[in-house]
């Protein structure tokens, strides 16, 4: 929990700095490579995490690997390193990509359904509930056979389960009574 305020603070004081210079596509582009490489390579990833590295070795590695990366983001990175919070940066970079699409006005979330969705199906489903949140709604979908039918739909701290498992399950739970 302490790890994830941290990311959440690292951050936001990333984004505000992006903001107010002109640089968030910059720096957003520099995090999302970051976390790919981080991702798709384990030992970058034993690497980062590795308390053996001394920071000045991390940064100078930094440096090789991500040539292209914007002074700001390189700096950061390095500002991290120095402060012995490395294995924070995927998740800080996960913080960044979040308050800066709450920034953007966008709304994330996620619909399983049992079954693919038609495209006029999720448009009709995105139409009723986009009354309830402020800003543009993004969903990602997933297919989880084990509904058995409809879908769920998890935005922020909220739930709408119109799945035929729940509803049978409540059925079963209302005949056990």
């Amino acid at each position: 929990m302490a790890s994830t305020k941290s990311a959440a603070r690292y951050a936001k004081a990333l984004l505000d700095l992006s903001l107010e210079k002109g640089w968030v596509e910059a720096v957003e582009k520099d995090l999302i490579r970051f976390v790919q490489t981080v991702s798709e390579s384990n030992d970058f990833r034993v690497f980062l995490n590795s308390p053996v590295v001394r920071a000045d070795k991390k940064i100078s590695i930094y440096a090789r690997v991500f040539t292209d990366f914007q002074p700001v983001t390189m700096q950061f990175l390095s500002l991290v390193t120095r402060n012995g919070r490395e294995q924070l940066l995927p998740a800080i970079a996960e913080q960044f990509a979040r308050q800066l699409r709450k920034h953007r006005g966008i709304v994330s979330g996620s619909i399983v359904s049992a079954s693919p969705l038609s495209d006029q199906t999720k448009q009709d489903i995105l139409a009723r509930i986009a009354p309830a949140f402020e800003g543009t709604l993004s969903l990602t979908e997933a297919i989880d056979p084990s509904l058995l039918g409809g879908f769920v739909i998890r935005i922020e701290d909220k739930q709408i389960d119109a799945s035929v498992s729940s509803k049978l399950k409540a059925l079963r739970q209302e005949l056990v009574k």
